[in-house]
């Protein structure tokens, strides 16, 4: 018996490494982006254009890595090349400075055609929602309004993008928990200052005394989602007024947004 139950434990632990090495092997890019594809990154993404030539190529293959890697799909809605770079360039932007970078916690993008409520119905009352990461039983689906999703590249000087916001909510999962503290990115050192920072700052909005959007006033995973929309969206403005927050930002994703170009590659 005992024989078995080990000869069992083999076979399920061989199927799990088998599955981990093969059952989902990574995709790499073997081509350059199509043109059109490039026409649209350069008409759409700030962030993209303000590149340099070798930036940008590297921005166009992680663009291309993360379509091959993760599922895009419409929910009552047609999903377009456009819709595809949008949403992928709102994956590489946070993470742009750490090019080996996986969404561990990710296995698809599902768009939809409004805003949804908890239901998960784009029809109906209660419907408030632009974006939602998903647990439970959503576990690795992203759920995101294709307008937001749009509305996020049109408007840049709202400080807000609702896909980036939902993306760096996967980062700070990256450990498990959405609590406002990106281990895997900031630096230890940098953390009881970073709260003593959220806390502040979200006094602050309590009281009336801040330009940050109040959603990130609800808790910390929402101040760090909301104020990273403001860094790369109005980051001179950002570091102008909130300097601390700025340097801190700076520090968690590795790059120097009032001049556009990364502080180091890991």
């Amino acid at each position: 018996m005992f024989s078995f139950i080990a000869l069992l434990i083999l076979v399920a632990s061989f199927i799990v490494i088998y599955k981990s090495l093969y059952g989902n092997k990574w995709q790499i890019p073997k081509e350059s982006i199509p043109s059109n594809w490039k026409t649209i990154l350069k008409e759409k993404v700030v962030f993209y254009q303000s590149l340099s030539t070798k930036d940008k190529q590297l921005f166009e293959f992680k663009i291309q890595e993360f379509i091959l890697n993760y599922k895009i799909m419409g929910i009552d809605v047609v999903v377009t090349d456009k819709d595809k770079l949008l949403v992928a360039s709102s994956a590489i932007i946070p993470i742009f400075a750490f090019p080996n970078w996986r969404y561990n916690n990710l296995n698809v993008v599902q768009l939809y055609p409004a805003m949804f409520n908890e239901d998960f119905q784009t029809e109906g009352k209660g419907r408030r929602t632009l974006g939602m990461v998903g647990t439970g039983f959503m576990e690795g689906k992203m759920i995101l309004s294709k307008p937001a999703l749009h509305h996020g590249f049109s408007n840049e000087s709202d400080k807000k993008n609702t896909a980036i916001h939902e993306f760096v909510h996967l980062i700070d999962k990256s450990d498990n928990i959405i609590d406002g503290i990106p281990s895997l990115l900031l630096e230890k050192q940098y953390t009881i200052p970073w709260l003593d920072l959220i806390n502040q700052k979200i006094e602050e909005i309590y009281k009336n005394k801040s330009d940050i959007n109040p959603y990130g006033a609800t808790n910390r995973a929402e101040f760090f989602a909301v104020i990273s929309e403001y860094f790369f969206e109005r980051p001179q403005l950002l570091k102008r007024k909130h300097p601390e927050l700025y340097q801190i930002l700076d520090e968690i994703f590795n790059q120097d947004m009032t001049k556009r170009k990364l502080k180091k590659f890991w």
